[in-house]
């Protein structure tokens, strides 16, 4: 069993398992998931991206966490916390973010894990503000953002897409210990 970091009444964050992988990869080759991304992962970047997560929650004692269904055992997607890997006039920071299987969506998952993450979090020393960002067209990520209690900063240009690109536009979101 994977090392388990938090507990909700519906779920479990925890380290990601080999089962994980296959279902990850097919998440991120949705292109509904992925919507609000320039694209859709590939097998590749997806194990790459778990890889990466994975050497974050090492290194950090947090990350994107794995997050299983109690009811099914099922894995779901990613919620967490994490360092962006660009800068902005907020980086460093952490940022809290997930990404769910389509069929797990309306149902309040990401809402429960990110308050636990949240919770979590603002217990570990040195973290005293939280951050997430989304496309300024990805509503249902920001009414997350909103339902966890993050307040709007504003709007920046993700730095890491083209200068116009449709996505580009990010809102920004932040909420204090």
């Amino acid at each position: 069993m994977s090392q388990i970091f938090i507990e909700t009444p519906r779920l479990i964050l925890r380290k990601w398992q080999d089962t994980d992988l296959e279902p990850y990869c097919q998440l991120n080759m949705d292109e509904d998931v992925m919507e609000f991304f320039p694209s859709t992962s590939t097998h590749e970047d997806s194990l790459a991206q778990v890889e990466r997560v994975s050497t974050h929650i090492n290194q950090f004692g947090y990350g994107f966490f794995a997050v299983e269904r109690k009811d099914n055992q099922q894995f779901i997607g990613f919620t967490g916390l994490s360092h962006p890997r660009f800068e902005a006039d907020f980086t460093p920071c952490v940022e809290i973010g997930w990404r769910l299987s389509k069929a797990n969506w309306g149902q309040g998952f990401a809402t429960e894990a990110a308050k636990a993450c949240l919770q979590f979090g603002f217990n570990i020393p040195g973290i005293d503000e939280i951050y997430s960002f989304t496309s300024v067209h990805n509503k249902r990520s920001e009414q997350v953002m909103i339902k966890i209690g993050m307040e709007k900063t504003g709007t920046f240009e993700h730095p890491l897409l083209a200068q116009g690109h449709i996505l580009g536009e990010h809102v920004l979101y932040k909420i204090v210990k």
